[in-house]
């Protein structure tokens, strides 16, 4: 197989535009994804993230889309998930062959652009769960795999938090609730660098909120066939760890402590060791917000420096927060602002 890598190096090469043509164009390509995204009532926009690569994101595929679309959507999901694991290994979620899934989840399929071969993709399922007797959303973050072949060719911007940003904008910039379930030293990691108040978490300063507990119990009570844990799984109210946990379908997806990608912060790997028991099959459940410093977090530390988009955005993120989002928030009636209930039926 040609190497990947060398391929996109080199297609970069020969494509990288120049001057203050590139600058309009990438500008223009980012207000017409952000223009989309808030004017569909479903999401499906297509841009491209990376020289040679095309990003799809796509809301609720098994409400929308086609027989034969979807067919040929999870099939390109499959085709990833088969570069790292055994062909249909996996036989939960989005792998199941049932609709329901896929129409509460959003997928992100990154794809070569000139043979439209996927290598890379993400997985969101929206929940709803109980809090405070009141229902709400959480968006779960699903499974991200990898093309072996695509590794290091920086696409975790994308995977990771592209989609949840586009989420949290669309509504507003209201704050929403995010679960992450894993046993990937580097996954809790980013998790926990990317998203606020996330519990559990090293870091001094986490601790378990009571809305936080609400939350897990009603994810492990009606929920656990979104990640794939079967009802024998055991739940550490305490710590938010799943034990025994590879037993819902996704089996395959068991690592040993030596085999789980480890985060540059040694404090994540210690965590995991010691919280986790790599042999029964632990898993821990992080519950966290996306909020506007979260916001800020993500465009300024995964997004690529160099993108004058994204040096836009951070500017734009930073004024909504100290002077636009407020107001708008507090004249808003027709929604709940912190302690302040809608004026009349809304939720």
């Amino acid at each position: 197989m040609t190497d990947l890598r060398n391929a996109i190096v080199a297609m970069s090469m020969r494509e990288r535009p120049s001057g203050m043509r590139a600058v309009l164009g990438r500008l223009r390509a980012y207000a017409g994804l952000w223009l989309k995204a808030f004017s569909q009532s479903t999401i499906d926009l297509s841009l491209r993230t990376h020289s040679g690569l095309r990003t799809r994101i796509i809301e609720r595929p098994g409400e929308v889309l086609p027989a034969a679309e979807l067919d040929g959507l999870v099939a390109q999901l499959r085709i990833v998930a088969g570069t790292t694991l055994p062909a249909g290994s996996l036989t939960y979620g989005i792998f199941s062959g049932a609709r329901e899934p896929l129409a509460r989840a959003i997928v992100t399929l990154i794809t070569e652009e000139n043979s439209g071969r996927p290598i890379a993709f993400n997985a969101l399922s929206v929940m709803e769960v109980e809090l405070d007797g009141v229902p709400v959303d959480v968006t779960h973050l699903g499974l991200v795999m990898i093309d072996p072949h695509a590794q290091g060719l920086g696409l975790s911007w994308v995977l990771y938090g592209l989609t949840t940003l586009i989420l949290f904008a669309r509504d507003g910039l209201r704050p929403k609730w995010i679960s992450n379930v894993t046993q990937v030293p580097a996954v809790v990691g980013m998790v926990c660098e990317t998203f606020s108040n996330v519990f559990p978490s090293p870091t001094s300063q986490a601790r378990q909120s009571f809305a936080q507990l609400q939350l897990a119990r009603s994810i492990m009570r009606d929920h656990r066939r979104v990640f794939g844990v079967g009802d024998e799984a055991g739940f550490d109210e305490a710590r938010f760890v799943i034990s025994n946990a590879y037993t819902g379908g996704s089996d395959a997806l068991k690592k040993s402590f030596a085999a789980a990608p480890q985060h540059r912060d040694e404090t994540y790997n210690a965590f995991c060791a010691r919280e986790l028991d790599y042999a029964r099959g632990d898993d821990v459940l992080q519950i966290g917000r996306i909020d506007l410093a979260g916001a800020r977090r993500y465009v300024m530390r995964e997004v690529p420096s160099g993108s004058l988009p994204a040096l836009l955005a951070a500017s734009a993120v930073l004024a909504l927060q100290r002077l636009v989002l407020p107001l708008l928030h507090w004249l808003d009636d027709s929604r709940q602002f912190g302690i302040l209930r809608p004026r009349r039926g809304g939720r």
